[in-house]
């Protein structure tokens, strides 16, 4: 079983930037991929990015390409994201994920999310 538990979320002015973290606890936790998938009100779940378990490979959805970054400390079991330039578009609660699978959105351990407000 792994435990992920996210930080760094708030209120945000557009053009901000926030950070969010995300500790991994429990039986593997640093052995995953670890992603972070985004859900606003009414919407469905919207992949935002995914590291491999050593952090060599990154891939990020097309609505936050160039302005968000991902980063993993092994040393930490922490996995980050960088949110630069937000939107308020990019407004959504944003959960942590371990152990992705072949769909992007798709993982075996979920956070409990962190809210992201941007505010016009």
């Amino acid at each position: 079983q792994v435990q992920l538990e996210e930080s760094g979320g708030g209120l945000v002015q557009a053009g901000g930037s926030l950070r969010l973290s995300c500790a991994a606890s429990g039986r593997q936790g640093s052995g995953f991929s670890m992603g972070w998938i985004r859900q606003a009100p009414g919407k469905e779940r919207e992949f935002v990015s995914r590291i491999s378990w050593d952090g060599g490979y990154t891939v990020y959805g097309d609505s936050v390409k160039g302005r968000f970054t991902i980063s993993r400390d092994l040393t930490k079991n922490t996995v980050y994201l960088q949110m630069n330039y937000l939107k308020p578009e990019d407004t959504a609660v944003y959960y942590c994920a371990a152990d992705g699978k072949s769909s992007l959105v798709d993982y075996s351990y979920w956070g409990q999310g962190t809210q992201v407000t941007v505010a016009q």
